[in-house]
């Protein structure tokens, strides 16, 4: 059974003659188990998909419903409780605290979402299949961007998420790292049951996924087949 569902999602930005049409009849699922790529060129809707499908942005038209539950219908403090307890991001913009060590933004994510992450095994084991473990004591100044991209995998892992959906999150790491990125997403879904869903174009993230679809002029396709539609 799907846990999240995309049905008809339509967005726009602009208005007149500058109106952009960036997502058209969108019709996508996921389902526990599964490691999903969303993959098109930079401007293509990825983005956009991405925080529609994480209720972090609302479309013109058309449903989102995680865990059977129609967003649209929630309030602010509900949305915001369902992306709390249900869903983890991994955005382009990394967002980690400037000012706090990396162990410290892990520690942030325990004081707003006390139960459910992972304990202490679990962290130090994902800590160390991200080459981080020896960094927990580092401010965000002193990472490389491919340390911080890793970084902020951990922390939105570590939340423990039903449903994980992440926007280029091999974007700054070079091939060998792009392999532990992609075991673990694909190890993630598999052993943990959570549907990944990752929007990129890394070509190099393919062989991990279950199933890829291809975003190109704000319609979705199977990969190698007709666009979407239900």
């Amino acid at each position: 059974m799907a846990v999240i569902e995309l049905k008809n999602i339509n967005k726009y930005f602009g208005s007149g003659t500058s109106k952009v049409h960036v997502l058209s009849d969108v019709n996508f699922t996921a389902e526990r188990g599964q490691l999903i790529l969303v993959v098109g060129p930079s401007g293509s809707g990825k983005s956009t998909f991405l925080t529609i499908a994480g209720g972090l942005q609302t479309p013109s038209s058309g449903n989102v419903i995680i865990e059977d539950q129609a967003v649209d219908q929630f309030s602010k403090k509900q949305r915001d409780e369902l992306r709390l307890n249900h869903v983890g991001f991994v955005l382009q913009a990394y967002s980690l605290v400037p000012y706090l060590k990396v162990r410290e933004q892990l520690e942030l994510v325990t004081k707003v979402k006390p139960k459910g992450n992972l304990d202490d095994r679990e962290l130090k084991e994902l800590l160390n299949q991200l080459g981080i473990d020896d960094l927990v004591n580092k401010y965000p100044s002193q990472l490389s961007g491919g340390q911080t991209q890793r970084v902020a995998i951990a922390r939105a892992l570590y939340a423990n998420p039903e449903i994980v959906l992440a926007d280029e999150p091999t974007a700054a790491l070079d091939s060998a790292r792009v392999i532990v990125v992609g075991k673990l997403l694909k190890e993630l879904a598999k052993t943990r049951n959570k549907a990944v869903v990752v929007v990129t174009h890394d070509a190099r993230l393919t062989e991990f996924a279950d199933m890829t679809y291809e975003i190109m002029d704000g319609k979705l396709y199977l990969k190698d087949l007709a666009p979407v539609d239900k």
